[in-house]
């Protein structure tokens, strides 16, 4: 029976081959005084040389050579050269099958190599197992298992049987993982489960696919559909404990299986793989489902703010004729009045006195428009809440920290769970300017207070969900103190006073240096003029001749199709087989097919016009090749091949060395439902639409991109990019324009050891802060804003190291971190 195979020729090469690169033959390949002594044992040099060779491969990658097996001649040559003996030696080698029986005897004897049998195998394959749980991947798992043998000096079996190994390993721990889920479910609940296949809804669709068929929706009917999915999901009292102690990442790719499989396919199985999918689909979807639910309620508040502000403007904007008009008569009214006085003439006969009076009062009226508060408005919104905001609040298990108790007895009068004597208004600051509209004694307006206030707490982390992925609560979510010392990341002392002493001293001897810059008028495109700061526009300064050489080079680009260049990319990378197939986690077979639903995916084309531009796939392969094998992750990891696979080119030497990277945001229109689910931003214009935010590093590679609503500010998602990818991790000083310009982004890069460069929008009106603003130099003093508060800096410091180091942990996104920092609403220590 062929064994099953879960590597491809690349990967077996890279785990299997015998190195051939200076850096590898130096690391593995410098031998010792005792293992020349243990060689000059042999008598002729031919013995030497293929004794040599065997310890060599022993070692790394730790197998045994194969009789006839062809030898690099970098490693002849290295080798060579140590002992002294020339590489045409090797041709008289072993021609008595005895000496490389007894040269293995020998290694084994004098090292302590063990072969793959007995109870090393069987204590390996027990290992194997262990590790096989927490496997993320069939290579992985192999490239464990060949560090595991190296480290243990067990000769590697043959590549068939360690694939074989892996594959039962892998196969093993899926099924464990599966009885555990299953085995804490009762009866009941499996019959609950086994009717979501069974019962239909609108006749054509079961009641499992309805369940996964959610999003974020931008309207109240949106919030009830997913308000019907959420409850119909806690009738089913599947309780998260039954995924205590199973890894994340198993998790997650049992969801995406139930994602993907259809119900007869589901049906078929057995009943324990059955059972763990659609289980952890219940509860993983709850969690899910809520944060949808906190997301449309967020885009349902910004529209009805939206549409408030809108009739303000409008009213502003019908009233702009009023307003020239009422300006004009108080114009002639008060020329008429001063030409009286001049004239000495009695005023009461100057002006008609109920035209003025006229006059005050529409003035009184346009002034009270002019001055109109949207909030006067959000009324109007109270019936958009009401339909959904009770069944919203008693659905969501929301928890609140002691300064949000106010807002939490609010949520409860609205719930019904009680009814307070009085409106409770506690949440609320003093100087809040609901305040004013709600002592009017409108409930309505007092409701929709409590909403946008939710808004704002569930964005701060002042309240949150008892299990969410997006609204957990934050403190929760951050490393211990304890794992804070394990974070590489981190480019600062564990104790304030090193890092308070260390930056004392460089703000004291740059500002010295700025000083003697300013002094001497060298200050590089500006100057310090009567304590402000003055900085010239630079210019942008084109070669001559830089634009037909661009095009020169164009010209000389050959056509080719765009298919064949990912076909010679992938021959010379392999980057598709990062692209492994969900269930199995082999890499996909079918490369041409793979390319096109990449193709169709890269350039927006869609399946279905795929499947009619392509002569070899239909629209029911790409969707297969699409539902199995494309994932964000998969993509992350090839743009990661591909990356890597440029930066070794020659030509990207000559640009950079890939440790400086700028990043910006392009936006992109959508379609003209944008409006509603709060996707415009008047910098575009009123079209709706995304933005992908891109990493690009010095040798041109765009390492990192995302795709962010066109409203959000981008400079969270420059840590994203930075701590969430390997290219990222290298990248020493990172660029971006105004956008990205935030002082907790300053703070946090400086702290992970990162060179944030932004353009800061208004530079002449920021101020520097000192630890001691009176040794100052004269120059500067102008351009100081006050004193470092350093007690603060101290007190939080363990707080704040646990901050960057779960940011750097990737625990959860950096951005979700920072936007979270930014949205509270009161100062923030």
């Amino acid at each position: 029976m062929a064994h099953r195979t879960i590597l491809t020729e690349r990967q077996r090469s890279a785990l299997f081959a015998l190195p051939t690169d200076e850096t590898s033959l130096l690391k593995y390949y410098i031998l010792a005084d005792d293992d020349l002594e243990h060689i000059h044992e042999r008598r002729r040099p031919e013995n030497k040389l293929g004794f040599t060779l065997q310890l060599c491969a022993l070692r790394y990658p730790g197998r045994a050579l194969a009789p006839g097996e062809l030898i690099p001649e970098e490693i002849l040559a290295f080798i060579g050269a140590q002992i002294r003996i020339s590489e045409d030696a090797l041709a008289t080698y072993a021609k008595r099958r005895q000496t490389r029986h007894q040269h293995m005897d020998a290694l084994r004897a004098i090292y302590g190599f063990k072969s793959f049998s007995g109870r090393s195998a069987h204590e390996l394959k027990a290992w194997l197992f262990d590790k096989a749980i927490d496997a993320r991947s069939s290579e992985g798992l192999v490239r464990e298992f060949v560090a595991e043998c190296r480290r243990t000096q067990i000769i590697l079996p043959a590549i068939s049987t360690i694939e074989r190994l892996c594959a039962d390993a892998l196969v093993h721990a899926e099924r464990q993982i599966d009885a555990t889920i299953t085995n804490r479910l009762d009866c009941a609940t499996r019959v609950r489960l086994d009717s979501l296949l069974a019962e239909m809804v609108k006749e054509q669709l079961s009641r499992f696919v309805w369940l996964r068929q959610f999003e974020i929706g931008n309207n109240s009917a949106d919030a009830n559909r997913l308000l019907n999915r959420l409850e119909f999901l806690q009738t089913m009292s599947i309780s998260r404990n039954i995924l205590e102690g199973v890894p994340a990442h198993r998790i997650s790719r049992l969801r995406r299986h139930g994602e993907r499989y259809f119900i007869d396919d589901l049906r078929d199985m057995v009943g324990e793989r059955r059972y763990a999918i659609m289980a952890v689909c219940i509860v993983e979807w709850q969690m899910a489902i809520a944060d949808c639910v906190i997301e449309t309620h967020d885009r349902i508040v910004g529209k009805t703010w939206r549409d408030s502000k809108r009739i303000c403007d409008t009213k502003i904007s019908d009233a702009k004729t009023a307003v020239h008009t009422t300006l004009q008569s108080f114009k002639d009214v008060g020329t008429t009045l001063i030409e009286a006085h001049n004239d000495k003439q009695p005023l009461e006969k100057a002006i008609v006195w109920a035209e003025l009076e006229q006059l005050v009062a529409t003035a009184t009226k346009l002034t009270d428009t002019m001055a109109a508060d949207p909030l006067a408005h959000v009324s109007n919104g109270y019936n958009r809440f009401r339909r959904y905001a009770p069944r919203m609040l008693r659905a969501l298990d929301i928890q609140a920290a002691p300064v949000c108790q106010g807002l939490l007895t609010a949520i409860d009068a609205i719930r019904g769970e009680q009814q307070p004597a009085s409106l409770p208004t506690s949440f609320l600051r003093r100087a809040s300017k609901w305040q004013r509209h709600i002592k009017t004694g409108d409930n309505r307006i007092w409701e929709v207070a409590v909403m946008f206030h939710i808004r704002e707490a569930f964005r701060s982390g002042d309240i949150w969900l008892a299990y969410s992925r997006q609204f957990s609560d934050l403190k929760q979510t951050l490393v211990p103190a304890a794992a804070v010392a394990a974070t590489l990341q981190l480019a600062v002392p564990y104790t304030p006073d090193e890092w308070i002493t260390s930056r004392r001293q460089l703000m004291q001897d740059n500002l010295h240096s700025l000083a003697k810059s300013v002094r001497s008028g060298s200050l590089p495109h500006g100057a310090v003029q009567d304590g402000k700061l003055i900085v010239e526009r630079l210019q942008a300064i084109t070669s001559v001749g830089a634009d037909d050489l661009v095009l020169d080079l164009y010209q000389r680009l050959p056509e080719i199709r765009v298919t064949d260049i990912l076909l010679e990319v992938d021959a010379d990378l392999g980057f598709t087989e990062a692209f492994t197939h969900l269930r199995t986690g082999a890499p996909c077979k079918d490369k041409i097919g793979l390319l096109n639903v990449l193709l169709s995916e890269g350039i927006n084309l869609g399946l279905s016009k795929m499947a009619e531009a392509s002569n070899t796939h239909n629209f029911w392969q790409l969707s297969r090749l699409s539902r199995w094998h494309i994932e964000s992750e998969a993509i992350n990891r090839a743009l990661a091949v591909v990356i890597d696979g440029q930066r070794n080119l020659p030509m990207a030497e000559m640009w950079g060395v890939g440790e400086t990277a700028s990043s910006d945001g392009q936006f992109f229109p959508t379609t003209r439902q944008g409006e509603a689910m709060n996707l415009i931003n008047a910098k575009y214009g009123n079209t709706p639409g995304l933005k992908a935010y891109t990493h690009v590093s010095d040798q041109f590679s765009p390492f990192a991109t995302q795709t962010i609503p066109a409203t959000v500010n981008e400079a969270p998602y420059i840590l994203d990019g930075l701590l969430m990818s390997e290219t990222g991790k290298q990248i020493k000083e990172q660029y971006a324009d105004t956008g990205g310009f935030t002082d907790h982004v300053f703070a946090m890069t400086a702290l992970l050891g990162f060179r944030f460069v932004p353009r800061i929008r208004d530079l002449p009106s920021k101020r520097l802060y000192l630890f001691d603003p009176s040794k100052t130099p004269r120059e500067l003093k102008g351009l100081v804003g006050g004193k470092i508060r350093e007690k603060l800096i101290r007190d939080n410091w363990p707080d704040i190291l646990r901050l960057v180091a779960t940011a750097a942990s990737g625990a959860i996104p950096p951005s979700q971190l920072l936007r979270k920092l930014a949205s509270y609403p009161r100062q923030h220590e």
